[in-house]
C-alpha cells in the first residue's frame, strides 16, 4: 500500500486541494482524504497501479524536460561557435556619425590583424553629408587599410543595416548611393575574403565612439 508520502508526490495540485477540502468536510487527517481522492483517481486499477504510472510519467517529463534543456545548450553552443571569427582573419569595425543628420560627418574605424593587434584605428572629419554616406566613408577607410595591409581575409563588422545590404546587394541598389557602393566593391576585390556582419550599435561602440570624436575634429583633418 502507498505510503502518505508517496500519494502526495504523485498527486496532482487539484487532488491535493481536493483532498484538503475533503479532510475540513469529513474531520479526518490529511492522509485518509488524499488516499480516498486517489482511490477515486485510480478507478478500477489499484493505488499502486497508479502510483506507478504517476511516477512514470513524471519521469518522463522530467527526460524530456532535460531534453529540451540540452538541446537549447547545444544550439547556443553551436551558435557561439559559428560566430566565432576565423582565427585566421583580420578584423575590422566601421561607423559613420553626421551633427545634424545631414550635417558634419565623423568616420571611425578599426582593423585588428589576426594576433588581435590593432594595426589602424580611424578618427576624422569628412564634411557635409548624410548617415549612409558617412558610413560608406567609414567602409571606404577600413576596406583601404585593410588592402594597404595586404590582408587575406577579412570580416567587417557595422551597425548600418542600409550600407551593409547596399554594398552586398545583387540588384541595382539604391540609385543615391551608386557611386558609394561601386567604390566599395572596387576596393572589395583587391581583397581575396570578405564577409560582412551586422551587429547592433552597442557592440560597436569602439568605432563609434571614433566616429563621435571626429565630428568635433576640423574638417580640413584627415588621417595620416
Amino acid at each position: 500500500m502507498p505510503t502518505f508520502s508517496d500519494l502526495m508526490k504523485v498527486a496532482y495540485k487539484k487532488e491535493r486541494v481536493h483532498s484538503r477540502r475533503l479532510a475540513k468536510q469529513l474531520s479526518i487527517s490529511e492522509k485518509d482524504a488524499l488516499k480516498k481522492v486517489m482511490e477515486i483517481a485510480a478507478g478500477n486499477q489499484s493505488l499502486n497501479t497508479l502510483v506507478n504510472a504517476r511516477r512514470q510519467e513524471a519521469d518522463h517529463a522530467l527526460a524530456k524536460t532535460i531534453a529540451a534543456k540540452q538541446a537549447k545548450a547545444d544550439a547556443r553552443a553551436k551558435k557561439n561557435t559559428e560566430n566565432m571569427p576565423d582565427p585566421s582573419a583580420w578584423l575590422a569595425w566601421f561607423d559613420g556619425a553626421t551633427h545634424p543628420n545631414p550635417g558634419k560627418m565623423g568616420i571611425g574605424g578599426l582593423l585588428k590583424n589576426p594576433d588581435g593587434d590593432v594595426i589602424t584605428s580611424i578618427s576624422y572629419a569628412a564634411g557635409q553629408g548624410d548617415s549612409s554616406v558617412a558610413e560608406y566613408l567609414a567602409l571606404f577607410a577600413v576596406l583601404q587599410a585593410a588592402v594597404n595591409a595586404r590582408s587575406k581575409k577579412l570580416i567587417i563588422y557595422g551597425d548600418s543595416r542600409v550600407v551593409l545590404d547596399d554594398v552586398q546587394t545583387k540588384t541595382a541598389g539604391a540609385p543615391i548611393l551608386g557611386s558609394h557602393r561601386t567604390r566599395a566593391r572596387e576596393l572589395i576585390a583587391q581583397l581575396n575574403d570578405v564577409t560582412f556582419i551586422w551587429i547592433p550599435r552597442r557592440k560597436n561602440s569602439m568605432a563609434d565612439a571614433l566616429s563621435q570624436q571626429a565630428i568635433k575634429l576640423p574638417s580640413t583633418y584627415m588621417p595620416a
